[in-house]
């Protein structure tokens, strides 16, 4: 007997424009100790799929027909208390956004221990011994003193971990794994990944892991279930599936994996799509974001970082000498030269999101200084100094759930910079400037009136692409733009900015735990660690001949997948 069964699964969303289904017609199994890998584009069903199992499908979407089985018992069409006594206890869950799955309002040790107690009836200090466990093995340092702290005191990949130690809290016989290594750099992945493989081996429990990263597929699922706009289009062993791909679907999305053995001159393209019209040609030096405002006559690097240092206070006090510190950044120093992209690697929680937020000045630095063309930015005191160069700074930040504001239509947020910088002569001007935008990052001009809620994680994050480049910016700081997109729409927007930066001589700060990612799209790269700077170097001299230990060790980390056979002259 399997331990999940999916018979014929029908969701439905109902609306007045009509009724959409997200899954057609899905049937699958998993048995105890397997862990199946569910890939596919954003919007194809996947995370709605593991939504309806555990019956949180977001309202008005329903389960129209079909039946899932739990260790031969059925769980579709439970009441609300019995499902919940399935939740925790028998499902855990691993959301795909960490920030909005937790609650605010309360410690991370509040949230741990109250899963813990309700599933496993023991005391409260068995519960507080068990949660400062959990902590550790999903790699959290420091377990004692992160347990008391909220959830907005810990950086993306840390409130990542927080939220899989909480799924595995109940210890339960199914994990459903939605992007759990979304915002995770290499070395925790695996971390992660070993910690979810041996609970299945050891345990003999089932896992279903939905993902856009092939080379997580590859290295941990037993089988891999292909979908593609709400149908399974192929099913099959992991070594079947990724080597021999039967459906024409799979073989595109595969061929679309970025390599991380060889570096190629552009990212290829998803080209199986059905009845979707091809985004159109970006021909910039024609369009509206190829006419430049600005005379560029500084010959210097562009962005200049020097001896940034910059520290938050973990626990105050009125008295100086009894308040406690994280080092952020210590002494970070780099340059950027125009028309260059740098990358930034490491772990989560070294400082990578920090250092950008300096840069863009959404943190003022304890010491240091960031120059852009030769301006000390951190000495400019008036919003009237900065705001001129903060059109030419824009930032495509890591979580698109809560960058946006979900009041706002999407035409009138990627408006909004526009608007505020006064960039056109009238509304109308606006108006085609967004639709532009909006087809060119493949959502098309019918999106903007629609509301972020409408949008799953990887076309929020494309929203926010097009919103950072509606302004036209000299430097773009990029904080993990591809980690909520699926290799298809990855290898668009990628090669996108890839145009852009050909054309317009963009500049990018590149931060990324996606190693592939980064050997694609960077000329040089920079890793750190804790807040240092430990190595700068270019790309494949990092990639091929690291000088760092610690470099050396995320490169060992990184997942491999070379997929199908390329072309010599698609290489770089």
């Amino acid at each position: 007997m399997a331990l999940l069964e999916v018979k014929n699964l029908r969701i439905e969303y109902p609306s007045r424009h009509g009724t959409h289904a997200a899954v057609k017609s899905l049937s699958f199994t998993i048995e105890r100790g397997e862990i199946v890998g569910v890939v596919g584009e954003s919007g194809a069903g996947k995370s709605t799929v593991g939504n309806a199992v555990i019956d949180l499908l977001s309202p008005p979407g329903q389960i129209a027909s079909g039946e899932v089985f739990l260790d031969g018992a059925k769980i579709s069409g439970l009441s609300a208390d019995k499902m919940r006594q399935v939740r925790g206890s028998k499902i855990g869950f691993i959301f795909q956004d960490p920030m909005t799955s937790l609650n605010p309002l309360f410690t991370v040790e509040q949230q741990l221990t109250e899963t813990i107690v309700t599933n496993l009836k023991v005391s409260q200090s068995d519960a507080l011994k068990r949660a400062l466990v959990l902590m550790e093995q999903v790699g959290i340092p420091e377990p004692q003193l992160r347990i008391k702290q909220y959830p907005h005191q810990f950086s993306g990949g840390m409130r990542q971990r927080v939220v899989i130690a909480i799924a595995l809290a109940g210890e339960p016989d199914l994990i459903i794994a939605d992007e759990p290594t979304t915002a995770l750099d290499v070395s925790i992945q695996d971390q992660i990944l070993t910690l979810i493989r041996d609970l299945c081996v050891q345990k003999n429990v089932g896992c279903m892991l939905v993902t856009h990263d092939m080379g997580v597929v590859s290295n941990v699922t037993d089988r891999v279930a292909v979908m593609y706009r709400g149908d399974l289009v192929e099913m099959g062993t992991t070594e079947q599936v990724l080597q021999r791909p039967q459906h024409p679907y799979t073989q595109s999305l595969i061929s679309a994996v970025p390599r991380s053995d060889i570096k190629l001159k552009r990212f290829p393209l998803v080209t199986y799509i059905e009845d979707v019209k091809q985004t159109p040609t970006l021909d910039v030096k024609q369009h509206w974001l190829g006419q430049s405002q600005d005379q560029r006559t500084y010959q210097g690097a562009l962005l200049e970082v020097e001896n940034v240092n910059l520290r938050f206070i973990t626990k105050d006090s009125l008295f100086e000498s009894r308040r406690e510190y994280v080092q952020a950044n210590n002494d970070v120093s780099f340059h950027i030269a125009e028309g260059e992209t740098f990358g930034l690697v490491g772990e989560s929680g070294s400082g990578k999101s920090t250092i950008a937020r300096v840069i863009a000045g959404l943190y003022p630095p304890n010491s240091g200084t960031v120059r852009f063309e030769g301006i000390d930015l951190t000495a400019l005191k008036s919003e009237s100094e900065r705001r001129p160069l903060r059109r030419q700074m824009q930032m495509v930040f890591q979580n698109p759930y809560t960058s946006m504001n979900p009041r706002m239509r999407i035409f009138d947020i990627i408006a909004e910079p526009i608007r505020f910088h006064k960039l056109t002569k009238n509304e109308s001007q606006t108006r085609q400037i967004v639709n532009d935008l909006l087809d060119y990052v493949g959502l098309g001009r019918a999106a903007g009136i629609k509301y972020p809620h409408e949008f799953s994680g990887g076309q929020r994050q494309r929203i926010s692409i097009a919103r950072a480049l509606a302004t036209r910016p000299r430097l773009l700081i990029c904080d993990e733009p591809t980690s909520a997109l699926d290799v298809s729409v990855q290898a668009q927007i990628l090669n996108l900015l890839k145009d852009l930066q050909d054309e317009l001589n963009l500049t990018m700060l590149f931060i990324s735990h996606d190693l592939p990612v980064i050997r694609q799209m960077c000329d040089r790269i920079g890793v750190m660690q804790q807040g240092t700077l430990l190595e700068v170097a270019p790309t494949e001299q990092l990639f091929t001949a690291p000088q760092h230990q610690y470099s050396q060790h995320l490169i060992s980390l990184m997942p491999e997948f070379k997929g199908l056979e390329i072309k010599p002259q698609q290489r770089a």
